[in-house]
C-alpha cells in the first residue's frame, strides 16, 4: 500500500534518527504525540515498520533467511540412579534454547545465513532469557512477539540414568499467539528475504496466511512439518492454492500431507512426492532417518544415505538438516549437493549433546562430507 506524505516524511525521521521517542518525532513533524502513534501503526500496517518499535526491515541481500514457528526452553531432568517411582529422585538438570523455528535459525547464524526469527515468548524470565541467548547467537529476533497474556513455552524432559525418556512435557500454547494478524503486523521482515521457513507449529490459519504474504513479496517459502498431526495443517492451503516451494516431511508426516499412510519403499515414496509436485510443490525431501532421505523434483529423484554418526541424542538434527540445505542452495550448490550438506550437519548434531551443535560450522560441514567421501 502506498504512504501518505506525513508517513513518509515520518519514515524518513525514523531513518535518520531510529531511537528517538515519540516526543521528538512529533516535535519534529510538527505534530503531537498521539498523531505520531497513529502514523506508526499505518506504517506497521503497511510492512513499512516491523511492528515493535520503530525497527526498520533490514535491507538483507541474498540469502537472509525469515525462520517463523516455535520458540522454547528445553528443561531436560536425568536421575543419577534407576529411576523409583512415586518419590523423588537425586539427578541433574540442564536448560537449553529450543523450538524448531528457534533451532532452524541458530543453525542457519552459525553458518554463515543471516537469519531473522519470527516467533511468540511470553513477557517472563524465560522469555527474556531466551531472546538473550538466540540473539547471542546471531540471530535477528526483532521480529518476535512478547506476549503478555501467555508463558514463554517449555518442553521438559525426564531420563533414567541411561539416558532414556521417562516422561515429556510440552507447554507450546504460545505460538497460537502468532495469529495471522500478528503475522500481518511482521510482513516488513519478509521484504529482500531469500527464504521463508514455515514450521508445522503454526496454527492453520497462520500458516495459510504466511503462504499468502510470502506469495506477495515472491519470497519461496519451506514447510518443515514437525509432526503428523502438525502436517495435516498444510492441507487446507494446497486445496486453496497457497503451495509451498519445498517441504520436508518425514515418512509418516508425508502420508499426513496426501491424508492417506505412505509405505517407507522407494517407489512409494516417488509417487507420493508425485502427488505433491501436481500441486505445485516444486522440491520434496522425505527424511528417511537411518535410511537417509529422498531428494524430489519434477525433473528427477535422488536418494542419499545417511551419514555415519556415533548417536549421543537425536534432538535437533532435522533443524540442522533445513538449515545446512538452505545455506548450501545459498551458496549457489545444486538440490541434490546442498542435502548432502544437510546430512553432514545432522551427523555432526547427534553427536552433540546439543540440539543445536556448538561445533556446526561450513568448515566443520566440509570436513564430514571430505571424511565420508574418503571413507567410502
Amino acid at each position: 500500500m502506498p504512504l501518505t506524505d506525513t508517513e513518509s516524511a515520518l519514515l524518513a525521521l525514523i531513518r535518520e534518527t531510529p531511537l528517538a521517542t515519540p516526543e521528538e518525532l512529533a516535535r519534529r513533524l510538527g505534530s503531537t504525540r498521539a498523531s505520531v502513534n497513529v502514523h506508526v501503526s499505518n506504517l506497521v500496517r503497511k510492512g513499512a515498520l516491523l511492528g515493535r518499535g520503530y525497527l526498520l526491515p533490514e535491507a538483507g541481500g541474498p540469502g537472509r533467511v525469515v525462520v517463523v514457528g516455535g520458540a522454547n526452553v528445553d528443561v531436560k531432568a536425568r536421575t543419577i540412579q534407576a529411576a523409583v517411582p512415586g518419590t523423588s529422585n537425586p539427578g541433574v538438570t540442564a536448560q537449553a534454547p529450543g523450538g524448531v523455528a528457534r533451532n532452524v535459525a541458530e543453525n542457519l547464524a552459525r553458518l554463515g545465513v543471516p537469519a531473522s526469527l519470527v516467533s511468540v515468548v511470553g513477557r517472563d524470565a524465560l522469555g527474556d532469557w531466551l531472546l538473550r541467548e538466540t540473539e547471542a547467537a546471531g540471530v535477528d529476533v526483532r521480529p518476535v512477539l512478547r506476549a503478555p497474556e501467555v508463558s514463554t513455552g517449555t518442553y521438559t524432559a525426564v531420563l533414567d540414568a541411561s539416558g532414556e525418556l521417562l516422561v515429556a512435557v510440552a507447554a507450546m500454547a504460545a505460538v497460537e499467539a502468532l495469529t495471522p494478524a500478528a503475522l500481518q503486523e511482521r510482513r516488513g521482515v519478509l521484504r529482500g528475504a531469500a527464504w521463508v521457513v514455515a514450521d508445522g507449529n503454526l496454527p492453520e490459519a497462520s500458516l495459510a496466511h504466511l503462504l499468502s504474504l510470502a506469495a506477495e513479496a515472491g519470497v519461496s517459502v519451506v514447510f518443515e512439518p514437525v509432526s503428523v498431526p502438525k502436517a495435516a495443517r498444510l492441507r487446507s492451503s494446497l486445496a486453496a492454492g497457497l503451495v509451498p516451494q519445498v517441504v520436508t516431511p518425514n515418512v509418516p508426516e508425508l502420508g499426513a500431507l496426501l491424508g492417506r499412510a505412505v509405505p517407507d519403499e522407494p517407489e512409494a515414496l516417488w509417487a507420493a512426492a508425485a502427488e505433491l509436485h501436481a500441486q505445485g510443490v516444486r522440491l520434496v525431501w522425505v527424511r528417511r532417518g537411518a535410511a537417509g532421505s529422498l531428494l524430489s523434483t519434477p525433473e528427477g529423484v535422488t536418494e542419499l544415505a545417511a551419514l555415519p554418526a556415533e548417536v549421543r541424542d537425536v534432538t535437533g538434527a532435522g533443524d540442522a538438516m533445513l538449515a545446512a540445505f538452505l545455506a548450501a542452495l545459498a551458496s549457489g550448490l545444486p538440490p541434490a549437493e546442498a542435502a548432502r550438506h544437510g546430512h553432514a550437519a545432522a551427523a555432526l548434531t547427534v553427536e552433540s549433546d546439543h540440539a543445536v551443535s556448538p561445533t556446526l560450522t561450513p568448515a566443520a560441514i566440509q570436513a564430514r562430507l571430505t571424511g565420508a567421501a574418503t571413507t567410502g
